[in-house]
């Protein structure tokens, strides 16, 4: 015996459909590839995003197709977002940030037969291009005054391409369960790894998003995605900002912290990013004496937030942080740190420290600590083990691979983070597995330490790892970057990690550099400032 319900599959076009038709003059705004701020809605993105997937059609292109989209924050973007899926094809998205080799073998690898790019970053594709003969079509995305001059075979202009579209097209209808967007790891060891998105997926996924105990929206906000849309499937809010009718203001390239606030004034009400852009901001801020006229909510992911970015956001500035967690395996949403009413109950000292955490898991999402032989810990907020994940959003097997990523059976997927869980389900995450300082046999959390750093007033970034030690197996140091030129002195940042630490776990060294190095998705890459320190002949102070 089967429901009798009616069957209404969770296609993501129902979603642009929903926006156009309940919303479709809610504002969509934002800097263009070219350089202007440009003004659409909702109505006109479904209007272009239907052409868009005809002209795909047209051009022989649907089910099952991957089609690479290399493109920034712009109003354009949310239009191919929308059309590459609706014709039944897969959106996979490029981040022009990773390696010349990596790009590479990520297009061929996904089997892409269409290249959709912005005007500035087409030089990086006439490079790969000679490389890439799966690639069967290369559209620029701009219009014919800024086309560029590219060796790149038969450019098509984007906008005389949707021009030659009437619009009156159907979308391509199918299994909930077919694909619908494809985006890579950073792939900090060994090759990226595709996951595939479903439609089924990436509806659920928005769903869950928009709980009041999980990021939550409604038609009143102005949402400015700051994060990419091609990192870790853009955490779902093109999805989530259509999916609630709220309005949306697209940041371009440009993400100077200038740049990022003059966008920010565009009546912005929520905003999502990594805490590096953060950092900047609020030194941006300071330093020109600024405030936020309608920012009310600070969505921090990606990396773990500092205590004293979270406490200046919102007590300086007046906009509360939601610190979260995920990855692109998971979607990416795995935890969202909203107040339970126990946390509501404790003072404002205790709620900030909950805020340092990661957070709870919302519906869909199924998480467990264990020991390397996958013992299930006790929630006490002490023991730390590997961190689990199951649930809808989350990758079973990596693109184009035979073996699961996920445990078969229970499909339990190792995060690669060590986290500890709280009576409340409140996650900390203390480290990344291979980025763990373990010095005579007991583990001291990177994380934390760097968060401590930070708070100091000279500190513009910190990243603590182990150095090997004749005794202790190895020992933290710092490696600390100073806003502008002044260094502060090595021992009050010291003194300021241990009023957080035991002695034991406070760093034996600090040491300067004038940048540290990140991952294409913003993250410090402890494994680059390793081989930084190697060349500069780094060793302990107490080493031979």
């Amino acid at each position: 015996m089967l429901g009798s319900m009616q069957d209404y599959p969770l296609r993501v076009s129902t979603v642009i459909d929903h926006a156009a038709k309940y919303h479709g003059k809610r504002p969509v705004r934002g800097r263009s590839a070219e350089g202007p701020i440009v003004e659409s809605n909702w109505e006109t993105v479904h209007a272009k995003a239907k052409k868009c997937a005809q002209a795909l059609a047209r051009l022989g292109y649907g089910r099952g197709d991957a089609i690479g989209v290399m493109a920034w924050n712009t109003v354009r973007h949310m239009e191919v977002w929308y059309g590459v899926s609706g014709c039944g094809a897969i959106l996979h998205t490029l981040n022009p940030r990773l390696f010349a080799e990596q790009l590479d073998y990520i297009i061929n690898h996904a089997d892409d037969k269409v290249i959709m790019v912005d005007a500035d970053l087409v030089k990086l594709m006439e490079a790969l291009a000679p490389r890439l003969p799966k690639v069967e079509k290369w559209v620029i995305l701009t219009d014919r005054a800024h086309m560029p001059e590219t060796t790149l075979p038969n450019p098509i202009c984007y906008e005389e391409m949707v021009a030659e579209e009437d619009g009156d097209f159907e979308w391509v209808t199918g299994p909930e369960t077919d694909p619908c967007g494809l985006c890579y790891t950073s792939g900090t060891t060994g090759n990226p790894k595709g996951v595939l998105y479903s439609h089924r997926s990436n509806v659920l996924h928005a769903l869950t998003a928009l709980q009041p105990d999980c990021l939550g929206g409604s038609s009143n906000d102005v949402i400015l995605p700051v994060v990419p849309l091609f990192h870790a499937n853009g955490w779902g809010l093109a999805y989530v900002s259509a999916m609630s009718g709220a309005s949306l203001v697209m940041p371009g390239r440009d993400m100077s912290a200038a740049g990022l606030y003059e966008m920010l004034e565009q009546g912005v009400t929520a905003t999502a990013a990594v805490p590096t852009i953060w950092l900047g901001m609020l030194q941006y801020l300071r330093a020109n004496n600024l405030k936020f006229s309608t920012l009310n909510k600070v969505i921090i992911g990606g990396s773990s937030c500092p205590r004293a970015v979270i406490e200046a956001f919102q007590n300086d500035y007046g906009a509360r942080v939601i610190h979260a967690w995920g990855m692109t395996e998971t979607s990416p949403l795995g935890s969202v740190c909203t107040f339970k009413p126990e946390v509501m109950a404790l003072d404002e000292a205790g709620k900030l420290d909950i805020q340092t955490s990661v957070g709870h898991p919302p519906y869909g999402v199924d998480l467990r600590i264990t020991d390397d032989a996958e013992n299930e810990l006790p929630w006490d907020g002490k023991q730390q083990g590997k961190l689990w994940i199951r649930g809808f959003g989350v990758v079973k097997r990596y693109h184009n691979k035979d073996e699961d990523a996920a445990l078969p059976g229970s499909q339990w997927f190792d995060t690669g983070d060590v986290a500890t869980m709280d009576p409340n389900a409140y996650v900390r995450i203390t480290d990344r597995s291979k980025d763990v300082i373990k010095s005579g046999g007991e583990w001291i959390s990177s994380i934390d330490l760097e968060n401590a750093a930070v708070a100091h007033p000279l500190v513009a970034e910190a990243a603590a790892i182990g150095v090997a030690h004749p005794k202790w197996d190895e020992r933290p140091i710092l490696v600390i970057v100073p806003v502008g030129d002044e260094k502060p002195p090595k021992e009050e940042i010291l003194a300021l990690v241990a009023e957080h630490f035991a002695k034991w776990q406070v760093p034996d060294d600090v040491i300067f550099m004038d940048e540290l190095p990140h991952t294409a998705t913003g993250k410090i890459s402890k494994l680059e400032l390793r081989k930084k320190l190697e060349g500069i002949g780094y060793h302990h102070p107490e080493a031979a």
